[in-house]
């Protein structure tokens, strides 16, 4: 890809690595909000090797140096200054007159295995001088060219950095030495322009960002590709005007199905994140005793109190109440607080074998009969334990090639699989690691589902295979959508101290943010 956009022309390169170091500084500093901001003063240890990586790495450090006056960088060159590339070169020399006063120049001493450290000058100094600890170490030595195993000169200086203290800790693309022993060992790997694929499996990468440099601004799609990231840019139609001559039966109407007298929270959550995903009508149908205080809390959707069995789950003496209505909606959202009583189980068995519209499939809907029931356009949404029963040891395009279903596969990188294809999400982050942010997940993409004949755009897909189907788009945006107002959430207030529904008032900001964001 590097040589059909750029064909070694370093004229061409250059403007590239800038975009890329600059992209990388600016991510940086978004995601140091999480722990409370970079430092007006801080330090930044930069690793440096010898090619494009080394120069994206001080590009990204130049551009917080600019940003925070006060603040200073150390440079380790790993294989020495005088084994950088021409254009890792050039980004040195230009964080050099950018900030003269404020860098210093470090090289690995290859006999001793140690670090001694020079000034911009040339001037040598103590190790001891150097700084104790750093706010950001930025790993800069290996992309994607590496190939284990580490050499002594780069693993001394590895082991070293990763002994450093830092309150964050950065890769450029891949961490170096991937997950070799003495690796880089990042908080998060900032992947310029592709996804590299070995990031996606390995343990030192942290937490993945990915950054559009825009090498795909018009060639959407890579032929053969079986991979993509999903970016913010999904989320364009939800954030354009809406016709001035729509009403609420415009927008779709989704029924939630769920809750039990031991689950009672669950379903309520889905219902909140359906309200907010911008569908018309929400209708829930929960157990009799709950629609009261549910009706309360969100008076917007219309509450059906279903007949409960004696342990407190849906009865199946209440399938009327769904038959009677089912014409009305456009999708259905299933099995938040469900429970797993065998009665309500085959209550919901039988409803998504007659369903007549999409079908979102959660919690303990996500039973191997049930999953199989339907041929209607499904979205699965399991985490990991949950696939692994659905899925009786499938791989994810198996899985999904059997029974024809969109799968939404959470995890620390949320994948959304179909039959050829697989979408991988970066939005989002441990303030997820909490009970009920599946049930928002379920409520938004539901949500979205039933509206789903108002969005026009479409995912890319391999040529030859046609438009992407509405039960992806939704499951998409849902994915992106959420992930991005878990990141604004932990940006304003930290990972700790907040509360799984707290996403949803954070959802309004991350779509109106834009795709510049």
């Amino acid at each position: 890809m590097e040589a059909r956009l750029f064909g070694g022309d370093e004229t061409r390169e250059w403007p590239a690595m800038q975009r890329a170091g600059r992209a990388v500084g600016g991510a940086v500093l978004e995601d140091f909000r999480e722990i409370g901001g970079f430092s007006a003063a801080g330090r930044v240890l930069v690793l440096v090797g010898k090619g494009h990586n080394g120069g994206d790495a001080l590009i990204a450090a130049q551009t917080i140096l600019e940003q925070y006056p006060q603040a200073g960088a150390d440079v380790l060159f790993v294989f020495g200054e005088h084994a950088l590339r021409p254009l890792a070169q050039r980004a040195w020399q230009e964080l050099l007159q950018a900030a003269p006063q404020r860098v210093a120049a470090r090289r690995l001493d290859p006999v001793a295995t140690s670090v001694s450290e020079k000034n911009a000058a040339g001037v040598a100094t103590s190790v001891s001088e150097w700084t104790s600890a750093y706010d950001l170490c930025l790993d800069g030595v290996f992309g994607f060219q590496f190939r284990p195993p580490l050499d002594e000169r780069a693993g001394a200086a590895l082991r070293w950095a990763n002994a450093r203290p830092a309150r964050l800790r950065a890769a450029v693309d891949l961490p170096s030495g991937l997950d070799t022993p003495d690796a880089f060992r990042a908080d998060f790997t900032y992947a310029t322009g592709v996804m590299k694929t070995p990031a996606l499996a390995c343990p030192n990468a942290g937490r993945l960002r990915y950054l559009d440099l825009g090498f795909f601004g018009v060639e959407r799609v890579v032929p053969n590709a079986l991979d993509y990231v999903l970016t913010c840019e999904i989320l364009s139609p939800l954030s354009a005007f809406r016709s001035p001559l729509s009403d609420k039966r415009a927008y779709g109407h989704l029924f939630v199905l769920g809750g039990s007298r031991n689950y009672p929270g669950a379903v309520l959550m889905t219902v909140l994140a359906a309200l907010r995903s911008g569908a018309g009508l929400v209708t829930a149908f929960v157990p009799e005793s709950l629609a009261p205080a549910f009706a309360a809390r969100a008076p917007e959707a219309m509450w059906i109190g279903w007949p409960e069995t004696a342990e407190g789950g849906l009865a199946l003496a209440g399938h009327y109440l769904m038959r009677e209505r089912l014409g009305r909606a456009t999708a259905l959202a299933i099995g938040p607080g469900l429970g797993r009583e065998p009665e309500t189980l085959a209550l919901v068995r039988d409803i998504v074998a007659n369903a007549p519209v999409p079908v979102v499939l959660d919690a303990d809907a996500l039973q191997p009969d049930i999953v199989r029931a339907s041929a209607a356009p499904r979205v699965l949404t399991p985490h990991a334990g949950e696939f692994a029963r659905i899925a009786a040891g499938a791989s994810l395009r198996e899985f999904c090639a059997e029974t024809g279903a969109t799968v939404v596969l959470k995890g620390p990188v949320t994948r959304i699989g179909t039959a050829d294809t697989v979408y991988h999400s970066c939005c989002g982050g441990p303030v997820l690691a909490r009970g009920g942010s599946g049930d928002l997940l379920a409520g938004l993409i539901g949500g979205l589902l039933a509206q789903a004949s108002a969005v026009a755009e479409r995912l890319p897909v391999p040529r030859g295979s046609g438009s992407a189907s509405a039960t992806l788009q939704a499951a998409a945006q849902g994915v992106v959508w959420h992930g991005l107002a878990a990141d604004a959430l932990a940006r304003e207030k930290g990972q700790v101290a907040v509360q799984t529904t707290q996403v949803l008032d954070y959802l309004s900001a991350a779509l109106r943010a834009g795709p510049h964001e």
